[in-house]
Parts: structure tokens; C-alpha cells; sequence
């Protein structure tokens, strides 16, 4: 068998052509032997270049739909030719590919590499994003995989599914007579509070300081418990969980934010407490940050008057 990504590395190139030259559905056939002609001479066998650039011409509309969803400040025309037809190759073999055949993870890479290969500077960091966020916020692929050694019920009654603990904070800071928080944006267009898995046993304020610290690069100090929430998420290997967050307000120097090189993340800023109002939260996020605001407002009265 010919090398996959050398195959898949045709289908892209084949994709583009069609794309870029806004081609018939019926045409993908003739641009993919032309292409596996010269690029790949020695390869007799092209049916899967074939299936899989027929198939995701065939699902385009569905793929273009996650695509909008999962990166929603980037509208569909203004995404690069290369990076467009990456990400629909990489969610088609992501959803709709045996598991078997192409593992998710495998799929995940395989869409990073071309991107690499193909892209501009920020491709790979991109389809990263994207794909990497479908797989794990979706629970998309591979999500009722069941391992031969561990077996699971996707439908497990939720007061017996796993419990993923984490820590996570509303981060202030003051400066200049004013209170700033500092919130993280995902590429589903939420901003929200920045938040990470806590080690078995580590204790959950420490946890809470090193994740932040990660995720931002502030350093915390934390001031108050603002109590927990929790949503049930679907993991690739546990099936559906639940996971648990310990929110708490903590405070930081007002420093430039450093945000981690995240998937699910695209950007991270300080606000003041009078510019949040506009932004666009999780719902069961608005009562952790209303909590956090008014316990500031007492403590801080004249700070931010104007709400």
C-alpha cells in the first residue's frame, strides 16, 4: 500500500486545484489522476485519493457547517484555499472514517502535517485549533469507542459517570482606580474563565494557581471560593463524564496575559468590569462572574461605578 500521507498529500493538492478553479463535483476524478500522475508516478493503485476527495466533496455542506461553528470569527471566504480544504478532509476522516481504518488521532496529524506542509505560517496552529476542538468539545469522533480491556455504557446513569475535577478562577487585577478581569476566548466564540484538570489528590487552590499560571502565565492569589459547576462532557476513552469545576476569585498583578499555545483557545484579554456586559458568555459562566463582580463592587466600591 502507498504511503497514506503521500495519498492524502494528492487529495489536498486535488482539492485545492478544485476549489481554487471553483470546478464541477464531476471534475475532482480527472484533477486526482492528473495530479497522482505527477506527483506520485509510481502509484498504481489512487482509490483512495478518489473516495476521499469524492466523499468530502459529497459532505461538503455538513463539513463547512462545522467548520463555521468551530471557528465562528473566521467566515468561510476568508479562510485560506489550503487551510479550507485541510480542515475538510481532516473532519470528513475525523467523523465519518473507520475508526479502525484511521484512528482520530490519526486523522488530527495527518490534517496538522499538510497544513504545515501547504499552509502559511499559522496553518498548522489553525486546523490544530479547529479539529482539536471538535474532537474534544463535540465528542465527535471516536467518543463510544470502547477499548477491548474497558468497556463502557455511553448511556451510564448520571450519578455513576467518572468525575474529572477542575480548578478555575474569575482573575482580577486593579489598576489605576479600576478592576480588570481577565477572561480567555475559545473558538467557538465565547469568552470565558480560564480553567484546567487538576492532578489525583492535588490540592484544589494550588491546582487552581498552577493552571492559571499555565493557561495565562499570571501569577494568583487567591481571595475568595465562589463555589462549583459542573457539565457532562463526552471523553474519547471514558465515554460520558462529568466534570466538576471549583471555581474561586483570585487576584494578579494587571501584566500582560501570555496565553498558552491551546487548542481551544484563541485569545485572552483584560477587561474592565464595566466592558463585560457586551461579551458573549457561557450561560452557567454568567453566575460565577455576577457572584465574583458584586463580592469586588462591595470590596472595592468606588471602582468601576458604572456597570
Amino acid at each position: 500500500m502507498a504511503n497514506r500521507h503521500l495519498l492524502r498529500s494528492i487529495a489536498m493538492q486535488s482539492l485545492f486545484e478544485w476549489d481554487f478553479a471553483s470546478k464541477k463535483a464531476g471534475e475532482i476524478a480527472d484533477i486526482v489522476r492528473r495530479n497522482s500522475k505527477e506527483f506520485a508516478p509510481g502509484v498504481t493503485d489512487i482509490s483512495f485519493i478518489l473516495s476521499l476527495t469524492d466523499n468530502v466533496i459529497k459532505k461538503r455542506s455538513d463539513l463547512d457547517q462545522l467548520i463555521e461553528k468551530a471557528a465562528p470569527e473566521w467566515p468561510l471566504d476568508k479562510i485560506s484555499v489550503v487551510d479550507r480544504n485541510v480542515l475538510r478532509m481532516g473532519l470528513y476522516e475525523l467523523l465519518f472514517s473507520d475508526r479502525e481504518e484511521v484512528p482520530a488521532k490519526v486523522a488530527i496529524n495527518e490534517a496538522i502535517e499538510l497544513a504545515k506542509s501547504f499552509g502559511g505560517e499559522n496553518s498548522g496552529k489553525f486546523v490544530n485549533g479547529v479539529l482539536g476542538s471538535v474532537y474534544k468539545e463535540l465528542g465527535e469522533p471516536g467518543k463510544d469507542a470502547v477499548s477491548k480491556s474497558k468497556k463502557h455504557n455511553p448511556d451510564i446513569p448520571y450519578e455513576e459517570m467518572p468525575v474529572q475535577k477542575l480548578g478555575g478562577s474569575v482573575v482580577y487585577a486593579k489598576n489605576k482606580g479600576e478592576i480588570y478581569l481577565a477572561l480567555v476566548h475559545d473558538i467557538f466564540g465565547h469568552w470565558t474563565l480560564s480553567k484546567g484538570k487538576l492532578e489525583t489528590g492535588e490540592d484544589v487552590r494550588q491546582g487552581t494557581i498552577r493552571k492559571i499560571k499555565e493557561e495565562i502565565g499570571l501569577d494568583v492569589e487567591i481571595k475568595d471560593d465562589l463555589g462549583k459547576n459542573e457539565y457532562v462532557a463526552s471523553d474519547p476513552e471514558l465515554g460520558k463524564i462529568r466534570k466538576e469545576v471549583h471555581y474561586f476569585l483570585a487576584e494578579s498583578p494587571y501584566v500582560p496575559i501570555v496565553l498558552e499555545n491551546s487548542g481551544g483557545l484563541n485569545d485572552a484579554k483584560w477587561f474592565k468590569v464595566s466592558e463585560i456586559a457586551d461579551l458573549n458568555f457561557y450561560n452557567d459562566i454568567l453566575p460565577i462572574i455576577t457572584e465574583a463582580i458584586n463580592l469586588l463592587l462591595r470590596a472595592h466600591p468606588r471602582s468601576n461605578r458604572q456597570i
